[in-house]
């Protein structure tokens, strides 16, 4: 069966390498469930990739600023199509993507 990402199914090697990339990212940042994408960094005056990372109960995990950009742009480039006007949310568990006003998981960003 096909994935769902984005609001799109893809086929079975595309869907192979977003969990494979959520995989990546759950191993570079242990305890992560979720992975808010903007690029609306609050430190910066211009447009830079920014990354919230919050666990399974919904608490903030503190990164590392190179980690939270690395992760941020891995998520950009694997979603270019993505509407990066507003903020995404990458669930880890599923490896799906969706705008952070669409997310209605219990453990959002």
């Amino acid at each position: 069966m096909p994935d769902t990402v984005s609001g799109t199914t893809v086929g079975t090697e595309a869907g192979d390498r977003l969990r494979r990339l959520a995989a990546l990212l759950a191993d570079m940042i242990p305890g992560a469930a979720t992975i808010r994408v903007s690029l609306t960094d609050p430190k910066q005056a211009w447009p830079h990739p920014h990354a919230i990372v919050k666990d399974e109960a919904g608490e903030t995990m503190e990164l590392g600023r190179n980690t939270a950009r690395v992760a941020a742009r891995w998520i950009l480039r694997v979603w270019p199509e993505a509407d990066w006007t507003r903020p995404h949310i990458l669930d880890l568990a599923d490896a799906t993507l969706a705008r952070s006003d669409a997310f209605v998981a219990g453990r959002g960003c």
